[in-house]
């Protein structure tokens, strides 16, 4: 397993962030690297729910995807584990913090092959998305970090 991580503070409450997670119109809006639109098919925030969609990439390719809402928990967490290829589990943790919320954007692939092969599209387009995501909840980006660990277990939560 490969596991890419990232984090960001973001200006605003956990609430807000969660909201703009939650909401398939505002999640369509910024899903995904820069550049890219989406078309939702199916989103049923609750655990097991599918999400299904197309994104769109600029230079006019689509690319289908077909997810599932693993664990919910509001204003706090989300994991969403990425059924379509490439095989991966999405967990997003908004912490409370002193000037807003921090967003955790960890993203363990199940194939360490597959990991390496995607890295050079994976780690800017994760950054890309918590750009996209700063946007949409009316933050500018404070700070953030981007790793990749190739180990079977994540590392420890940021203090």
């Amino acid at each position: 397993m490969s596991i890419f991580q990232t984090s960001r503070e973001l200006s605003a409450p956990p609430e807000a962030v969660f909201a703009a997670i939650s909401d398939p119109q505002r999640l369509a809006r910024w899903w995904g690297p820069e550049g890219f639109t989406n078309s939702f098919h199916a989103f049923e925030f609750r655990p097991g729910g599918p999400w299904t969609f197309t994104m769109h990439g600029p230079n006019g390719a689509d690319y289908a995807n077909e997810s599932e809402f693993s664990e919910i928990v509001a204003n706090s967490r989300v994991v969403v584990r990425h059924l379509s290829q490439p095989h991966f589990v999405l967990t997003i943790t908004l912490s409370p913090s002193d000037g807003g919320t921090r967003v955790a954007w960890v993203q363990a692939f199940d194939d360490p092959a597959v990991a390496a092969a995607v890295r050079h599209i994976v780690e800017p387009s994760n950054e890309q998305n918590l750009d996209r995501l700063a946007l949409e909840v009316g933050s500018y980006p404070k700070v953030s970090t981007n790793k990749i660990f190739a180990s079977n277990q994540p590392p420890a939560p940021a203090e």
